[in-house]
């Protein structure tokens, strides 16, 4: 369940037992409040499940679009609800972006080199928000642009 960090697997039974253990290291149980929530979605998901698949990729579409027309190069992904544009045309580095963006414009994103060396050059961003926020951090984002290529 998105957000909620609960999820299952099926897998064959040496790999579950492996699997098992690492988990049994790592978390004892989900958050009560979570195992509540899916109880909610296996009774009743599958409505809910169409209308935020259909907003979900509603809100990608929209954030890609925009961040292609800005000239930030991003790929419609097919998994989560992150968007990973390339931000190497400003020249600055993943952090320094993310830095200059949250100081200037109050836009939070994530640098790209938090998920490795091979992310420098990309910043992730969540699509997880409204479209009127959306719309408002690409607005922002647009001015942050267009004050980078002046300087």
């Amino acid at each position: 369940m998105t957000g909620w960090r609960l999820g299952y697997v099926c897998a064959p039974q040496p790999l579950m037992q492996v699997m098992t253990k690492i988990h049994q290291y790592a978390i004892m149980c989900a958050p009560t409040t979570s195992q509540y929530a899916g109880i909610v979605a296996l009774r009743a998901g599958d409505e809910a499940i169409e209308g935020m698949r259909d907003e979900y990729d509603m809100r990608r579409k929209f954030l890609t679009s925009n961040l292609n027309r800005m000239g930030l190069t991003c790929f419609e992904p097919e998994g989560a609800f992150y968007v990973f544009p390339s931000i190497q045309k400003t020249g600055l580095s993943s952090e320094e972006f993310c830095e200059k963006l949250l100081m200037a414009k109050k836009v939070a994103v994530v640098p790209g080199t938090a998920f490795g060396a091979s992310g420098e050059g990309f910043v992730r961003i969540s699509y997880s928000y409204s479209v009127a926020h959306l719309s408002e951090a690409l607005g922002r984002i647009e001015e942050f642009l267009k004050e980078l290529s002046h300087e």
